[in-house]
C-alpha cells in the first residue's frame, strides 16, 4: 500500500459537504467513487477539513492508501478523468510517509470569505459570494475582528451540532479588507469549530453595518453563549484556501 496526498479544488454548490453521507452527493464520495473506477477497492479518503454544504475549496488536502503503485502525475490525471462532470479537480498528488494524516498532521488551516456589498446581485459569481445589498465598513469590521484574535472559549461562535471536545481554540488571524467591489475576510487557525468562520463573519457584518461596535463583538465572545452570536453567514462565500503541515 502506498499513501498519497491530494490537493483538491472544488465548487461546493452541488454537494452536501465534504463528508460522505448516505443518499447525498458529497465531495468525498465523488472522489472515492472516481478512484474505485480505477480498480482500487475499499477506498477511504481522509480530508483535512469537513467543509459544509455549499462551501468551496481552493486547497483542500486529503490522503488515501492505494494498492497499486501510481506515478503521482498519472494518478492525478486518472482521478480527474473519472470524477467528471462533478466540479472537482485534483491539483497535485504526492507520495507521503505512512504516518502522514491529512487531518491530524495539519498545523494550520486558512479560510477566505467573500462578501459582495452592492445592490445588484452577482451574475458570474452567483453561489460564490455572499451578496449583501448595502455597503459595509471594512475598516470597522477589521477593528472588531482584532478583539477575537487569540486563545479563547469560542462557544458563541460554535454550532450546536459541533462535535469538538472543547470550544477553546486559538484564532491566529482574522483580517478584513476591501478588495475591489468586495469585502474579504481571512481567517487562520490550527483548527476551527463547526460553523465558526461563518459565525464570525456574520457577527462582523453587524459591525460593518454600524449596528455593533468592536466592544459589542468582544462582549459576544465573552458571553460564551450561542445566543449572543450574530446571524450566521451563508456558505456561498466561504473557501478553504490551504492547509499547512
Amino acid at each position: 500500500m502506498t499513501r498519497y496526498r491530494l490537493t483538491i479544488e472544488y465548487d461546493g454548490t452541488p454537494f452536501s459537504g465534504w463528508q460522505r453521507q448516505d443518499g447525498q452527493d458529497s465531495v468525498q464520495a465523488a472522489l472515492e467513487d472516481a478512484i474505485a473506477r480505477l480498480g482500487e477497492d475499499n477506498v477511504t479518503l481522509f480530508g483535512a477539513g469537513r467543509t459544509d454544504a455549499g462551501v468551496h475549496a481552493l486547497g483542500q488536502v486529503a490522503h488515501v492508501d492505494l494498492q497499486k503503485d501510481w506515478a503521482p502525475d498519472k494518478l492525478m490525471g486518472a482521478i480527474n478523468a473519472q470524477v467528471r462532470p462533478d466540479p472537482v479537480s485534483v491539483l497535485d498528488v504526492a507520495i507521503v510517509d505512512e504516518d502522514f494524516h491529512a487531518r491530524f498532521s495539519a498545523t494550520a488551516r486558512h479560510y477566505r470569505f467573500r462578501i459582495l456589498d452592492r445592490r445588484p446581485p452577482p451574475a458570474l459569481d452567483r453561489n460564490r459570494v455572499w451578496s449583501v445589498t448595502h455597503p459595509l465598513d471594512a475598516d470597522a469590521m477589521h477593528e472588531a475582528a482584532q478583539t477575537l484574535i487569540g486563545h479563547h472559549d469560542f462557544t458563541t461562535f460554535r454550532s450546536a451540532q459541533c462535535q469538538s471536545k472543547s470550544p477553546v481554540k486559538t484564532l491566529d488571524r482574522l483580517d478584513v479588507a476591501r478588495e475591489g467591489a468586495e469585502v474579504v475576510v481571512y481567517a487562520s487557525a490550527r483548527s476551527f469549530l463547526h460553523n465558526q468562520v461563518r459565525s464570525l463573519v456574520g457577527t462582523l457584518k453587524l459591525a460593518g453595518e454600524g449596528k455593533w461596535s468592536a466592544a459589542d463583538v468582544r462582549a459576544a465572545l465573552d458571553a460564551a453563549d450561542r445566543a449572543a452570536c450574530g446571524p450566521v453567514a451563508p456558505p456561498d462565500g466561504l473557501y478553504l484556501l490551504s492547509v499547512d503541515y
